[in-house]
């Protein structure tokens, strides 16, 4: 994976947690090309915002969102993720990755 700025690191790890639960801090560091201290202080950023928690345990414990928490997720009807594919060819650049983003983060 290409390096992150730390603000995309956290919100990618922050993704990751909202699909899985739980996720080892090694399993973060080796996937973002980090070391474990640079994750375990992208965690305690997150927990300022997000009810995440750590958890002790092997291969230097990992992280899950609280049992109760459950986040909302906007999504798109099928009428306007249509609409946005029907523009797509006509954008190029940043504007076609912006669209391709909302398109896979809200469709569903």
């Amino acid at each position: 994976m290409n390096k992150l700025r730390p603000t995309e690191r956290r919100e990618a790890i922050y993704t990751e947690l909202r699909a899985k639960r739980h996720l080892t801090i090694g399993y973060l560091a080796e996937k973002y090309g980090v070391n474990e201290r640079t994750i375990r202080r992208d965690i305690e950023e997150l927990t300022l915002v997000y009810p995440i928690e750590t958890v002790c345990g092997r291969y230097g414990g990992g992280v899950k969102l609280s049992d109760w928490y459950q986040p909302t997720r906007s999504t798109l009807n099928p009428k306007q993720v249509a609409l946005l594919k029907k523009m797509a060819p006509s954008m190029e650049g940043e504007d076609l990755v912006v669209l391709n983003s909302i398109i896979s983060q809200f469709a569903g």
